[in-house]
C-alpha cells in the first residue's frame, strides 16, 4: 500500500558529500530517511545485528534491550518478523521498558505496555523473566524501594531504543526533569494528562495522574542509544535535540552529552533541520525552481525584505553564493522567482473562463469543472479550505464533497444528550434515560457502544451537511462514505484494508472528476488524515493501472488543516480570501456545533478550529504581503501532487 510521503523539491547532494559536511550543524547524528516504515526497518536491523554480535562475542550475560512502551508498533511487527523468519532469536535478551501509568494493572486497556506485549512480547521467544516492565500494581509503601530495584537492572542497558515526545519528553521525563532523575514515581503535568486523556474517552478523570518511569540518569548509562521521531508534529522537537542547546525544557537534548547515539527521523520530523531548511548552509544543492524560491523566501524573511529589495550582499552575507553563481544576477533571480510566486495566486481555483491560462496554477478548460473534494473527518473539508470550496460553488463548478470517516468518537456525550433532550422536547421520542443509562455504562479504554456511536455519526452528518447548505452546495453532492477503518469504536482505528480502497475507488470512478482535493497533514496526531490520503492514492494507482487513463488529466490538490500549512517554497496554488469570504467561511465552521467549544481530542493547541483557521490563512496572507505581493485578508494554500 501507498505511504504518503511528499515530493522532493531539490535539496542538498548528499552523495559522496562527507559525513563531516553532512552533519556539521547537529550535535546528535541525524539520519534521516523517506518514512517512518523503511527508518523503522534500518533500526529493527540494527537491534538484530547488535543482538547477534553480543551472542558471537558474549555469551556469558544476557543482552540488555531498552524499548519505548508507546513506542512505534511498525517497529514491533518488523522485530516479530525477523524472529519468525528465523534471523534472530531473544531468548538470551532482557527487554525494559521505560513506563507505567501508576496505579495500573498490565491487563488493563490503557496500560502503555499493552501494545508492546501484543505486537512484540507475546510473538517472540524472550523469557518471561527476562522482561521488566515496571508494575503499576506495586503499594504506595513499596513502590520507592521497587523503583530502586528496577534502576539496578536497567542501569547499563547493551541498546536503547527511544521514541521522542512532542516536546522533547523521553517517555514521562517531561520539561524540568533533572539530568540525574532515575527510576522513580513522576506526578503527570495537565498538559501530559490532557495528550493522554483520548485512551481513556477523552475523560479527564478517567486519566491517571502518576507514572513509574525510568530517568535521564538510567538513559545515559546506556552503552548505545537510538533515538526516533515519526511525524511533522515532532519537528521542532527534532531540530532542538538535534541541533538546539541543553536545555531542561526539552528533556532529550540531555542527551547530547551521550558518546555512541544515533537519531533516526522521517522526512516531515526533519523538515525543520538546518540541512533541509537551509540546505546552502550546509553544502552543495539540487537547485530546482522550488529550492531557488524556498532560498529566496527564506532569505527575505532572514533580511526582513520583500523580494525586489534584495540586494547582492544579502545573497553573499548569508551562504546563497552557489545560488548567485548558477542563475545570477541577483535581480534576475529577484525578478524570476517575484513572478513565479505571483502566478501561484488565483481567485479561480477552478480555472477562468475564456482567459489566458498560460502562467495561472488552473487551466481554463473544461468548465464548468466536476471537483471533488475528499475530507477525511466530516469537518476538514471546510476547517482547511472552506474557502475554496465555498468559492468553487459559488463560481459553478459540480462540486461534490466526500466524508471519509464518520467522525463519530470525535462528540462528547454531554452533546449526544443535548440532541436527545432537544428531541424529547419535540415530542418525537423519549429515549433520553436510555442513552444516559448506555454513556453510564462505558468502561475506559474499551471500545464505545455502537447504539451511542451511531447517534454520534448522525451528529456529524447533520452538521456537515448543514454547513454545506449553508454555502449552497446541493444535498445530492454529498457523501459520507464512513470507511470501515475508523470504526473501532476507540482512539485506535483497524488497519486499512482493500475495502477501503474499494469504497474509494466507486467514488471517484463514478464521478470522474477533473479535480480532486485531498488531506496532505502530516502532523494529525491521530493519523487519520494519513490513512485516509494514502486509502485515496492508492484508490487511483489501482484505477489507472485499471485502464482509467482519464485519471491522468485530473489535477490532484493538497490542502492541509488545523494544525500545520505549507511553507510558501512548496505552495502551486493560493485562493485569496475577501473579508465577507473568511466570514463565510466561518459561519459554516460554526455548523459544526459537537466541534465548537469543547473540542474531543484538541492537542496542545487551545484554540477552536475556527480561530486556527483564520489565524493560518490570514498569516499566509501577511508572508505574501511581507514579500512584495498584494495585501488580501487571508490566503488557502495548495500543493499539486504528481
Amino acid at each position: 500500500m501507498k505511504h504518503f510521503t511528499l515530493p522532493k523539491e531539490g535539496g542538498l547532494l548528499e552523495e559522496n558529500l562527507p559525513k563531516g559536511i553532512l552533519h556539521s550543524r547537529e550535535k546528535i547524528t541525524a539520519e534521516i530517511l523517506d518514512d517512518s516504515i523503511v527508518a523503522s526497518a534500518c533500526i529493527a536491523d540494527i537491534i538484530v545485528k547488535a543482538i547477534s554480535d553480543h551472542r558471537k562475542a558474549d555469551l556469558s550475560r544476557p543482552f540488555k534491550l531498552g524499548l519505548t512502551s508507546e513506542a512505534d508498533v511498525a517497529l514491533y511487527a518488523l522485530l516479530a518478523q525477523r524472529y519468525a523468519e528465523g534471523r534472530i532469536s531473544f531468548e538470551q535478551v532482557e527487554i525494559f521498558s521505560f513506563d507505567e501509568y501508576y496505579p495500573c494493572s498490565k491487563d488493563s486497556a490503557q496500560s502503555r505496555n499493552r501494545r508492546l506485549h501484543e505486537e512484540f512480547l507475546d510473538k517472540v521467544d524472550v523469557r518471561k523473566e527476562n522482561v521488566y516492565i515496571p508494575d503499576g500494581t506495586i503499594p504506595e509503601e513499596e513502590v520507592s524501594d521497587y523503583c530502586a530495584g528496577f534502576e539496578k537492572s536497567a542501569h547499563g542497558m547493551d541498546l536503547l531504543v527511544i521514541n521522542v515526545g512532542k516536546g522533547g519528553q523521553l517517555g514521562f521525563n517531561e520539561a524540568g526533569t533533572s539530568e540525574k532523575s532515575r527510576t522513580r514515581t513522576v506526578l503527570l503535568s495537565y498538559q501530559s494528562r490532557k495528550r493522554k486523556a483520548r485512551f481513556f474517552n477523552g475523560n479527564l478523570s478517567d486519566t491517571p495522574k502518576a507514572a513509574i518511569t525510568i530517568g535521564i540518569d538510567t538513559m545515559m548509562s546506556a552503552r548505545r542509544i537510538i533515538l526516533m521521531a515519526w511525524g511533522e508534529d515532532k519537528a521542532q522537537a527534532v531540530k532542538n535535540i538535534v541541533e538546539g542547546k541543553i536545555d531542561p525544557a526539552c528533556p532529550a537534548s540531555y542527551l547530547q552529552r551521550h558518546d555512541n547515539i544515533s537519531f533516526y527521523t522521517d522526512e516531515t520530523s526533519a523538515s525543520l533541520l538546518t540541512r533541509i531548511v537551509s540546505p546552502w548552509l550546509v553544502g552543495p544543492c539540487d537547485w530546482t525552481g522550488k529550492l531557488v524560491r524556498k532560498a529566496v523566501v527564506w532569505l527575505c524573511q532572514k533580511v526582513n525584505k520583500p523580494i525586489l529589495k534584495l540586494t547582492q550582499n544579502n545573497y553573499l552575507e548569508n551562504g546563497l553564493v552557489e545560488l548567485l553563481e548558477k542563475y545570477g544576477p541577483y535581480d534576475k533571480i529577484n525578478i524570476d522567482v517575484f513572478n513565479d510566486l505571483q502566478h501561484t495566486i488565483t481567485g479561480w481555483p477552478g480555472g477562468k473562463p475564456n482567459a489566458d491560462d498560460s502562467t495561472r496554477p488552473v487551466k481554463s478548460k473544461p468548465f464548468p469543472k466536476k471537483v471533488l473534494i475528499f475530507s477525511p473527518h466530516p469537518d476538514d473539508d471546510i476547517i482547511s479550505m472552506g474557502g475554496t470550496f465555498i468559492r468553487l460553488t459559488h463560481q459553478g463548478h459540480d462540486v461534490h464533497v466526500a466524508y471519509q470517516t464518520s467522525g463519530n468518537v470525535a462528540v462528547h456525550d454531554d452533546v449526544v444528550l443535548q440532541h436527545m433532550d432537544c428531541i424529547r422536547e419535540l415530542g418525537y421520542g423519549d429515549h433520553f434515560d436510555e442513552i444516559l443509562d448506555i454513556i453510564r455504562s462505558k468502561k475506559p479504554g474499551e471500545p464505545e457502544p455502537e447504539k451511542l456511536l451511531a447517534i454520534k455519526a448522525a451528529i456529524r452528518r447533520s452538521e456537515a451537511r448543514a454547513a454545506d447548505r449553508s454555502f449552497g452546495l446541493p444535498m445530492d453532492h454529498i457523501h459520507f462514505l464512513n470507511l470501515p477503518f475508523y470504526e473501532s469504536g476507540g482512539v485506535k482505528k483497524k488497519p486499512r484494508t482493500q475495502v477501503d480502497v474499494d469504497i474509494l475507488k466507486e467514488l471517484i470512478l463514478s464521478l470522474r472528476p477533473d479535480q480532486i482535493y485531498m488531506a496532505g497533514d502530516l502532523a494529525d496526531p491521530h493519523g487519520t488524515h494519513r490513512v485516509c490520503t494514502e486509502a485515496t492514492l492508492d484508490a487511483i494507482d489501482q484505477l489507472k493501472k485499471e485502464g482509467q487513463d482519464w485519471l491522468n488529466r485530473t489535477t490532484i490538490w493538497l490542502y492541509r488543516g488545523a494544525w500545520m500549512e505549507w511553507e510558501l517554497g512548496r505552495v502551486d496554488m493560493a485562493v485569496p480570501l475577501s473579508p465577507d469570504e473568511l466570514i463565510e467561511k466561518r459561519h459554516a465552521i460554526f455548523r459544526h456545533i459537537s466541534q465548537k467549544d469543547i473540542i474531543p481530542f484538541p492537542g496542545d493547541d487551545p484554540r477552536e478550529f475556527w480561530q486556527r483557521a483564520e489565524d493560518r490563512t490570514q498569516e499566509t496572507a501577511r508572508h505574501y504581503d511581507q514579500l512584495g505581493m498584494a495585501e488580501y485578508q487571508a490566503i488557502e494554500v495548495f500543493v499539486k501532487w504528481s
